[in-house]
């Protein structure tokens, strides 16, 4: 709608306690003014549902972001909570989690679908919001990004392998992020007793994004793929639960530069729950070595490893969870407390 004054016309029509939901919001931020004053009138009693696929837009517009006024919420791909726990993990981890393909019981309707996301939305949904001049050296950036998905990121590595200039490359990042279709994940930062790397890592949220944009989903998935894959569904399914349950809390991974590493951390009031994702059906004595090392380094740290494996597992501490079973525990309020 580009009639402001029709808008407001239209919602002082409406009954009081009435919804009125506006898609795409940051196309026209200016809207968000006249929402601000029909929200200051109390006698109109109308609520509204504000939806938007980029913030970039709005905050380089000085647009009106209802401060005091609107409550923020994410939106995120299917989690196992919404399409059953009993999945096949490398359909999963190859297809990823939007709704339209997890519906899609054909391969090649999913491929399709994936293709056009990758094609249409990233390529031209970025064009029409003006938030990338040029897009050719865009395009090249993403297959690069996406090779490097769920890894300690290095711009200037990225900039070379794109044959584009660095600040560009950031200014990229930015996109992404700021579009919601990717996230960083902060180095964990506990003043332990050894030293850690402190470089975030880089993540797409959602792994069949991530083969579209590598073109890869034509290919089987390969045993390369599993590991960095399966971090980025975990990461998915905490950042997804911490918002949807209000639980609050940081999200981060540790590494040192001797190697040791834990995936993921969750942290609030000084009490932590540290994950370690293995794509592998068995577990390991030696597997366990990271999270033994980070809890005897930082207090109150919960151990828990994620594995492809039937059967829960004790190793001292650390608790071996089955996928399947770390999903449920999740969803029950088990996991992050």
């Amino acid at each position: 709608m580009r009639d402001r004054d029709q808008f407001r016309r239209e919602v002082a029509a409406l009954r009081k306690g009435s919804w009125v939901v506006v898609d795409e919001v940051q196309k026209l931020p200016a809207l968000l003014d006249d929402v601000h004053e029909i929200l200051s009138r109390p006698t109109l009693e109308i609520r509204f549902a504000l939806t938007g696929s980029s913030a970039r837009k709005l905050r380089r517009g000085q647009a009106n972001l209802l401060a005091g006024r609107a409550v923020t919420r994410a939106f995120f791909p299917l989690v196992a909570a919404e399409f059953g726990f009993d999945f096949e993990v490398d359909d999963l981890l190859a297809f990823g989690c939007l709704p339209q393909v997890r519906e899609e019981t054909v391969a090649t309707e999913r491929i399709d679908l994936l293709d056009a996301y990758g094609t249409t939305y990233l390529t031209e949904e970025v064009r029409a919001e003006a938030l990338v001049k040029n897009l050719a050296p865009f395009v090249r950036f993403l297959e690069v990004a996406a090779l490097m998905n769920g890894q300690v990121t290095n711009v200037s590595s990225i900039s070379r392998d794109a044959g584009v200039a660095r600040p560009t490359v950031q200014g990229f990042f930015e996109v992404l992020v700021d579009t919601f279709i990717a996230s960083w994940l902060p180095a964990f930062r506990p003043r332990a007793r050894v030293k850690e790397v402190v470089h975030p890592k880089f993540f797409f949220f959602d792994s069949g994004v991530v083969r579209s944009l590598a073109r890869r989903l034509r290919e089987p998935l390969a045993p390369t793929e599993r590991g960095p894959l399966l971090e980025t569904y975990l990461l998915h399914e905490l950042r997804a639960y911490v918002n949807d349950s209000g639980i609050g809390g940081e999200l981060s991974y540790w590494r040192t530069p001797s190697g040791s590493e834990v995936d993921f951390i969750w942290s609030r009031g000084g009490r932590h729950v540290a994950i370690e994702v293995r794509a592998s059906e068995r577990w390991r004595e030696q597997e366990s070595r990271s999270l033994k090392e980070l809890a005897a380094s930082v207090a109150r740290v919960r151990p828990i490893a994620v594995y492809l494996g039937s059967t829960p597992l004790k190793d001292e501490r650390v608790e071996v969870l089955p996928l399947a079973s770390f999903l449920r525990a999740l969803e029950a309020g088990e996991i992050l407390s």
